[in-house]
């Protein structure tokens, strides 16, 4: 009792790196200023950094599988450059109107829906009541919504349109901060409130 571990779950496009529509070559892919920084606290603070991304290019013949592990192996090595790593990454390449109906069947990994944080639950032995979701579209903060954790909103990416639209979208924000430094900063001084507290 008491050993599962907390996780920061980040959503990849505008997030983490440059929001530029489908990455489907490492080339295409570039770090948010500071990402990597916020990574790393994230590694020293002793959570667990884990990204769940929907990655529907796939579905809609956009890349392959292949393509996508290729631009998740860049992404690692351009952490590492920064002394970052992540602990975990699911990806959901499924999507309704896909082109490849392989991938149009089953959309339980889908944000909003919860199946990539269930799988990180039973593989990384994550409490997820005690974790959090960071990320700048509507179905990252919905995630969060439904599977009882906060959600923080970046303003990278289409951060600043998810928040403009957040009431209508009947969304529950956390806290809505500029970048993924600041949203691991309130995530670290969340922490250490609860500690004061006893919690």
């Amino acid at each position: 009792m008491g050993t599962r571990r907390l996780a920061v779950f980040l959503d990849r496009d505008g997030t983490i790196n440059v929001e530029r529509g489908y990455v489907t070559r490492p080339e295409d892919l570039g770090l948010i200023d500071g990402a990597g920084g916020a990574i790393r606290a994230l590694n020293d603070a002793g959570l667990l950094a884990v990204v769940v991304s929907n990655q529907s290019g796939v579905a809609r013949g956009l890349m392959s599988e292949d393509d996508l592990a290729r631009v998740h192996e860049a992404l690692e090595r351009l952490l590492e450059r920064e002394g970052a790593r992540l602990d975990g990454a699911y990806y959901c390449p499924n999507y309704p109107e896909g082109v490849d109906v392989r991938f149009t069947r089953d959309l339980s990994c889908r944000k909003p829906n919860t199946g990539m944080l269930e799988l990180a639950e039973r593989e990384l032995d994550v409490d997820l009541a005690r974790s959090v979701m960071v990320g700048d579209f509507a179905t990252d903060i919905e995630l969060a919504n439904r599977a009882g954790m906060p959600g923080v909103l970046v303003l990278t990416g289409k951060g600043t349109e998810t928040l403009e639209r957040a009431a209508e979208l009947g969304l529950e924000i956390a806290a809505a901060v500029p970048d993924i430094g600041a949203a691991v900063a309130w995530i670290l001084e969340r922490g250490r409130a609860d500690e004061g507290d006893g919690r």
